[in-house]
């Protein structure tokens, strides 16, 4: 890190008080006054700030009731969630365990409310509402009621997504309560529940607060830039989520703009609203508007989310693509010691940029140690509570998770050379070809996938070889090859294969867009129905033999600039 400075402990303190000042709802004026405070404190960096506001279909939920058994539950609705008349609904409540497909198929949910183990999600609100429930009635794991938007469309809906929302009317209770319940439905007992749920849904003006830093020797406009990004926007008071990030993105701002000689890339900071009510509103809508420009110039995002948590001492399994996995570990190690495995991205975190093909890592960077409910062991038992409050910061560990990800973007800012590890890529859709070919058997043959696949690490090696000891000129040429190579591959790991609208924010496989290879390699043999599966799958082999062609032929036109 050379003579970067470590975390101002003072600093980090003060931006965490002032966050918990404000319950910052998206495009509310409580949470606009917060921006301000972003927009004052980075303009005092010296970064040029723009604060934008955009529409966003934004769902803030109010009042909830549940009566079951003639008594009134302590419950809550969620965002997104179909709103009642002063009417209610009613109806006899069927369990369906923990809400998967399978038990979905098991029993006829049409016109009823579901009661469903485990937290309100998207998952469960799109089979629920695809089945014809009329309502969820969701079991917490503890006490608390979590906070949740349980849209499946990422992003402000579109006419075409629209039909994708939810259909039903969604809320939470306690586990004691919800315990009563299915021990009654497990006996047979037919149990009528009434839901009330007050959500304002609507289309709202919400604040992007934009700051930018050029490096000092490119400040044209078309010069490469670093993305680093996390919403604003909270649940309550949301101090460690997502206070204790924007804590961590102005201080590493303040830092590495203090220490721009050395810089090859500008910084390009956005902090978002529409995050928590509305599916990534904010980040998606950005994506849209500057995704001409987001091609040409980004070449990686990073994104963070909760850091500082009190106990957070797991820093081994943060999110993070398969090209940028050792720039995550160099960082994690140096700093924490632990050595970072990583994982997969999920459909989270404002990864609202892999259909443009930019690389992207973290999200959430520091958890809790292994515990029995996974999701709230990731975060903390206050994680969209009224209970997220300054209390549940630890400074040390806000210090920590800062100074791991200045860290990491020191590097994606100076590094001669991007630090994108396409050897990585390569060994993971090897392992995915692989697999397939051997699945699919005679259906059909992607010989074609996995010469190509060779081809290309061939190249990615002689690029490497040549990086070692390229001039300028050399490495400027290797770089752009780089960011070419990421909108080819990128999509292809993260997405279904379209780079100009947003896939749902349901879970997805690695490499989505062989997704057609797949299904016709889960067919049997004697289907009636391959022919028709084959016709998709074929479409999916193209797509990937042509991005393996041209990003092959993208490095190929790199090495000619090699001049040992």
């Amino acid at each position: 890190m050379l003579d970067l400075a470590q975390p101002d402990r003072e600093r980090l303190a003060a931006h965490i008080e002032e966050f918990g000042r404000r319950i910052k709802l998206s495009g509310t004026p409580e949470e606009l006054e917060s921006f301000r405070y972003l927009e004052r404190e980075m303009a005092s960096y010296g970064y040029r700030t723009e604060l934008l506001f955009h529409d966003a279909y934004i769902s803030l939920p109010g009042q909830a009731r549940v009566e079951a058994n003639g008594e009134n539950l302590r419950c809550i609705t969620h965002s997104m969630s179909v709103a009642t008349t002063s009417d209610g609904i009613r109806a006899p409540i069927v369990y369906v365990g923990e809400g998967d497909e399978a038990a979905f198929a098991s029993v006829d949910v049409r016109g009823k409310i579901v009661l469903v183990d485990g937290i309100a999600t998207e998952e469960v609100t799109a089979l629920a509402s695809a089945h014809g429930a009329l309502g969820q009635l969701h079991i917490s794991p503890n006490e608390h009621l979590y906070e949740m938007c349980v849209s499946p469309v990422w992003g402000s809906p579109s006419q075409v997504t629209r039909p994708k929302l939810p259909t039903t009317v969604v809320c939470t209770i306690a586990r004691d309560d919800g315990a009563r319940l299915r021990a009654q439905c497990q006996a047979g007992e037919i149990v009528q529940v009434s839901l009330w749920a007050e959500v304002d849904t609507s289309w709202r003006k919400t604040p992007i607060l934009v700051a930018e830093l050029p490096a000092e020797k490119k400040v044209d406009d078309g010069a490469p830039f670093v993305l680093f990004s996390g919403h604003h926007d909270t649940w309550h008071y949301g101090v460690m989520d997502n206070g204790g990030a924007n804590a961590t993105m102005l201080e590493a701002a303040r830092l590495l703009a203090g220490r721009r000689g050395p810089w090859r890339r500008g910084l390009r900071l956005c902090f978002w609203s529409g995050h928590s009510h509305g599916r990534y509103s904010g980040s998606a809508w950005y994506a849209d508007e500057y995704w001409d420009e987001l091609d040409r110039r980004c070449v990686a995002h990073v994104n963070v989310d909760s850091t500082g948590g009190g106990g957070a001492s797991v820093l081994t399994n943060s999110a993070v693509i398969d090209e940028l996995k050792s720039v995550a570990a160099e960082a994690v190690e140096a700093v924490s010691g632990q050595r970072h495995a990583g994982r997969r991205h999920g459909r989270a975190a404002d990864q609202s940029f892999w259909g443009v093909g930019i690389p992207s890592m973290f999200g959430s960077l520091s958890h809790q140690p292994p515990g029995p409910v996974k999701m709230l062991t990731a975060l903390g038992w206050w994680w969209h509570t009224p209970h997220d409050t300054a209390e549940h910061i630890d400074l040390d560990n806000l210090e920590r998770d800062t100074a791991i990800v200045l860290r990491v973007l020191w590097r994606l800012l100076t590094a001669p050379v991007l630090p994108l590890d396409y050897t990585a890529v390569a060994a993971s859709m090897r392992k995915e070809l692989l697999t397939l070919q051997d699945r699919l058997a005679d259906r059909m043959d992607i010989d074609i996938l996995i010469s190509r696949l060779g081809a290309f690490e061939e190249a990615v090696q002689a690029v490497n070889r040549m990086a070692e000891s390229a001039g300028e000129d050399a490495l400027e040429a290797i770089n752009r090859s780089l960011m070419q190579v990421s909108r080819l591959l990128v999509p292809l790991n993260y997405t279904t294969g379209h780079r100009f609208s947003h896939d749902s924010a349901l879970p997805h496989p690695a490499w989505p867009s062989l997704a057609g290879l797949r299904e016709l390699a889960d067919l049997p043999q004697s289907s009636p129905e391959l022919p028709f599966y084959a016709v998709h799958a074929r479409q999916c082999r193209n797509l990937a033999a042509h991005a393996l062609r041209e990003a092959r032929a993208t490095l190929a036109a790199a090495l000619k600039h090699d001049t040992r």
